[in-house]
């Protein structure tokens, strides 16, 4: 018996999912990493840990006609990812399936013009209760096989992007080469840390790694900047292509 899900929107209404009540839940971090996404009308995607698919569906909501193809190791959330291509009219161009990133099947080891991902991106030691939240979040070691695997599946002249922990982006700048890279902090208020990083490189280029300005997520009152509310409402894309990418 597959556990009690609760529907959630993403988008204002434009995206619904399924996700588990428990469990790893997909929230912002999902919508800012589809909003970084290069995609044009007609690419093929391939995302990496998909989760119940909200990354994948904001993608799809944005950009019309990317063929995606979302790859999550936990059947149930892949059989929730499919219910919710379904519900959300993208299951002709969208689905999911259930293998290990790290052994995918012959049909996918190809190269895809878009490849996004959200790793799990926390250390030994900092292991959640839920089992299923724990296998989510936790990376045994793995972050840069992550990123290796992505930038190995992406086509010349096409794009990773990731999402990853501040303080872990020397690890997955150490996973890219040198050059095609750009950095995109998500700063929660100004003048503090960020948190969050996107992490951007296309295959082929020879531009020199760049940090770009990023996006200040909340005001003094802890609202949205208008900035951030384009992007978790309206769909706007984020620009990270700046840069000589």
């Amino acid at each position: 018996m597959s556990p009690p899900a609760s529907d959630e929107t993403f988008l204002d209404g434009r995206v619904r999912v399924k996700q588990p009540q428990t469990g790893f839940r997909s929230g912002m971090d999902a919508v800012m990493l589809a909003a970084a996404v290069p995609a044009r009308p007609g690419e093929a995607a391939l995302e990496l840990g998909a989760g119940a698919g909200t990354a994948s569906l904001c993608l799809g909501a944005r950009v019309p006609h990317v063929v995606t193809t979302g790859v999550e190791i936990d059947p149930v959330l892949v059989e929730l990812a499919n219910r919710n291509a379904a519900v959300n009219g993208m299951a002709e161009r969208m689905r999911f399936v259930a293998h290990d990133v790290f052994a995918l099947p012959p049909d996918l080891k190809r190269d895809f013009d878009q490849v996004l991902v959200n790793p799990p991106f926390h250390g030994e030691g900092r292991l959640p209760p839920d089992p299923a939240r724990a296998r989510a979040l936790n990376d045994d070691g793995q972050l840069m096989n992550w990123m290796k695997l992505g930038f190995q599946r992406t086509v010349s002249g096409g794009f990773l992007t990731a999402i990853l922990r501040a303080d872990r982006l020397s690890e997955g700048l150490a996973a890219l080469p040198i050059a095609g890279v750009n950095v995109f902090p998500l700063w929660p208020r100004a003048g503090e840390a960020a948190k969050r990083v996107i992490l951007q490189a296309r295959k082929g280029s020879a531009a020199p790694l760049a940090l770009l300005p990023g996006l200040i997520l909340h005001d003094a009152t802890g609202a949205y900047t208008p900035e951030a509310d384009a992007v978790l409402r309206c769909g706007a894309a984020l620009a990270l292509t700046r840069g000589g990418l």
